[in-house]
């Protein structure tokens, strides 16, 4: 991991992903890069994007760009390559586009989870962001300067397209430091025996080398309770997902599952674009 994208809007919950990617910096060794977004409205972009100087926007660029320069100053960032980025522009399209331009390895949000508070990135935003990007969006729920992560879930069906996803999952794992709990939900719509389940996750997993996992098949009325209940039963720090994005394809996590997860769970989330 050589890249690291932190957008920010400078609130609580944006300051838990910083101190999140700083630690995961350090064990990366990996370059950060701060991105603040002012959204404006289409007339005020396009104004200012042939050259005309508009008093109030100038006055909260400036004034974000003093921020960002704090910010990358930070304690928390000592010792670490660190850049900045102030982009007018939607938020989400703004992050999407930073991250494909720099090339980054991994995107870290701030969310408020399951309070229905509204912030930058809560909401539609941070959906958006997960369903387009193609690197993976690490969502940061709590609201705290100590990242942890000691039960990491990664959840799936365990189908052949799942396979990328996982090795993803995987390496996230080593870096953590942390146990990792392998989840197939099985619901009411998709049941499968117990034999079968296992010979699936036994297929699936037949040339891993890496076997220091947890495997657990866990019965629930859908997949999001399920996913939410065995984490909260295992007290796990991160919630691993796989989501299809823009292509609308449906296999394990249909519709917006992984989505609605982002929003409903308290638990932190790191998502894999399936290509």
């Amino acid at each position: 991991m050589k890249k690291i994208l932190v957008p920010t809007d400078f609130s609580p919950h944006a300051n838990s992903a910083l101190h999140a990617a700083a630690l995961i910096a350090k064990k990366c060794h990996a370059e950060v890069i701060l991105l603040h977004i002012i959204e404006l409205p289409q007339q005020a972009t396009d104004e200012i994007s042939i050259g005309a100087e508009i008093p109030e926007v100038m006055f909260f660029k400036n004034a974000a760009e003093n921020r960002l320069t704090q910010l990358a100053l930070s304690p928390v960032l000592e010792g670490l390559q660190v850049s900045q980025v102030l982009k007018l522009d939607r938020t989400f399209l703004g992050v999407i586009t930073v991250a494909e331009v720099n090339d980054v390895d991994l995107i870290i949000m701030g969310s408020h989870g399951a309070s229905g508070a509204k912030e930058m990135f809560i909401g539609s935003n941070t959906e958006k962001v997960v369903r387009s990007s193609d690197v993976p969006v690490l969502v940061i729920k709590e609201n705290t300067n100590h990242f942890e992560v000691k039960n990491f879930v990664f959840a799936s069906d365990f189908s052949e397209g799942m396979k990328a996803p996982f090795l993803k999952a995987l390496k996230f794992n080593k870096v953590f430091g942390s146990k990792l709990h392998l989840l197939m939900v099985n619901t009411p719509n998709s049941f499968k025996t117990t034999q079968a389940a296992e010979e699936q996750l036994e297929n699936f997993l037949s040339d891993i080398t890496e076997n220091e996992f947890e495997l657990t098949i866990y019965n629930d009325i859908n997949i999001e309770k399920g996913i939410l209940n065995y984490a909260k039963k295992i007290d796990a720090d991160l919630i691993g997902l796989s989501t299809h994005g823009r292509k609308g394809i449906s296999h394990f996590l249909n519709g917006s599952i992984t989505e609605d997860l982002v929003n409903h769970s308290t638990t932190s989330v790191l998502t894999f674009k399936i290509q």
